[in-house]
This record gives C-alpha cells, sequence and structure tokens, in this order.
C-alpha cells in the first residue's frame, strides 16, 4: 500500500506541474457557475428546490465534461511514459505494473474529485446565496458528486486502456477523443435511430433500456434524473429510458470503473519499455 500512494502522491506532483488540476478546476467551476446563475431563473415559476434545477443542469453538463476530462487525464498514463523512455526507469522499480497502474489511477481520481467537489460546492454556495439554505435538500447533489466520481473512473480505465494498447501519445489521445464523441453523442444517435426504425416494436420494449444503461454516460443521465416535475429540464434521451431499472444504472457505474481497469492492467503486462 506504501508504494501505491508513492505512485499516487508522484503522479499528483506531476499533474500540478502539467496544469491538469488547475485546468479541471477551472472547467468544472465556469461551467457550473454559468450553469447555476443560468438554470435558476425558471425555479421560481415551476415551484421546484433550485438546488435541483441546478444539478438537473449540471448533470447534462458533467455527461459530457467528465469523460472527457477523464479520457484526458490518462491517455498518456503509459504511452507518454513509454514515449518519453521514463516507462523502463519506472519498471525497474520494486513495484509490480498493478501498484503502478492503481496508483496513478487514485491520483488522477483524486484531481477528478476535486475538480468536481469544486464545482458543485460553487453551485451549493450560490444556491444558498441567491435562496437561503431554508427548504433546500442536498442529496441530489451528493448523488452527483458520487455517481460522477464513478463516471470518471470508467473513462480513466478507458484512457488508461487505451495508452497501454498505443504507443504514441498522439495516436492515444485522438483515439480518446474518439471514444468520448462514440460514448457521450454518437451512441444516442444510434440508439434514437434505431427506436425510430423499430416503431414501439420489440427493441423498443425489451433492449432499448439494457443497451442504454449499459453506456457509462447515459446510466449516469438517467441515474442523476430529477422526478417528473423538472422533467422538462433535463435533455437528451433521459425521458425516453425511464423504464430502464436503476438497479441497472448503478451496476453499469459500478462495472465500468472495475472492468476497464482490469483491461488496462491486462494490457499493460504485455507493455515493453
Amino acid at each position: 500500500m506504501t508504494s501505491i500512494l508513492s505512485i499516487t502522491r508522484l503522479e499528483l506532483l506531476i499533474a500540478r506541474r502539467n496544469m491538469w488540476v488547475a485546468t479541471s478546476v477551472i472547467l468544472m467551476a465556469m461551467f457550473t457557475i454559468v450553469l447555476t446563475l443560468a438554470g435558476g431563473a425558471p425555479s421560481g415559476s415551476l415551484g421546484v428546490d433550485p438546488l435541483l434545477v441546478a444539478v438537473t443542469s449540471i448533470t447534462t453538463l458533467s455527461v459530457y465534461l467528465i469523460p472527457l476530462i477523464g479520457l484526458l487525464l490518462s491517455f498518456d498514463a503509459i504511452a507518454g511514459e513509454a514515449e518519453r523512455g521514463t516507462l523502463a526507469l519506472s519498471l525497474t522499480y520494486p513495484l509490480s505494473r498493478g501498484e503502478i497502474l492503481v496508483g496513478k489511477f487514485l491520483a488522477h481520481l483524486c484531481v477528478l474529485a476535486f475538480a468536481v467537489a469544486v464545482g458543485l460546492g460553487l453551485t451549493a454556495g450560490l444556491t444558498i446565496w441567491q435562496y437561503g439554505a431554508a427548504d433546500l435538500s442536498y442529496a441530489p447533489l451528493i448523488k452527483l458528486f458520487l455517481t460522477s466520481i464513478a463516471l470518471g473512473a470508467a473513462f480513466l480505465g478507458i484512457g488508461y486502456l487505451v495508452s497501454a494498447l498505443v504507443r504514441q501519445t498522439g495516436v492515444a489521445s485522438g483515439i480518446v477523443i474518439i471514444i468520448w464523441l462514440v460514448c457521450v453523442v454518437l451512441y444516442d444517435l444510434g440508439l434514437l435511430g434505431a427506436l425510430v426504425a423499430d416503431d414501439g416494436g420489440f427493441f423498443t420494449k425489451t433492449v432499448f433500456p439494457w443497451l442504454l444503461v449499459a453506456n457509462p454516460a447515459d446510466a449516469f443521465r438517467l441515474f442523476n434524473m430529477p422526478d417528473v416535475s423538472v422533467s422538462e429540464l433535463a435533455s437528451g434521451i433521459g425521458a425516453t429510458g425511464a423504464s430502464a431499472s436503476w438497479i441497472g444504472q448503478v451496476v453499469s457505474m459500478l462495472v465500468w470503473p472495475v472492468l476497464a481497469l482490469g483491461l488496462a492492467g491486462l494490457a499493460f503486462r504485455r507493455v515493453e519499455p
């Protein structure tokens, strides 16, 4: 455990030096402030919790931004070291490859968690400043934080997998952008096209809900969707997938980080410095 924490500390220092911490925090803070201030306007007319309205808007942001941050943090974790020649030195230490990978994962997860915490903390602060602390429900905010960490962990693992499979960081960066585009945009468009073609048939009623939660980004979005009183504020395909079981959503968000990190570990074993 001490060796893992040493790797984590080293990776945190590298992330701070490379401005990844500052970049992630600035991105989350900037967008959450804008969405919180802009999203608070309709809450009075709808008669709903303003913090819930803000969480709804931020969920829409997070499903795009958190996977992107996770992939950008991790795409050069292995390929970058191999390209710079530092991987060979790292492998000479009395550490297993699994310990190295887990240490990197914990460091990058801490960066992502800190960025999300700052963003959501600003959301809570601005909402309290505008409406006061009375009658606000903080449960959706806590749920969004925890599921954001799970979503980020899944895409960190995917980024490590790509980094272990390719040798050049340029190639890895291109692949992770394609993965991000497919997971958060094209996957949903493909499902919607299949829904239109199926016209309420077997695919719509049986296959579609499970294909929806199979994507960690969609599982995250569905799990954080508000109740019907503010459903008009949600975007994307959340309402379409309302029939999907919340158990399936939770399983998807918990299984993907483990699966992606496990596959990355297997690929890392084959990497030759």
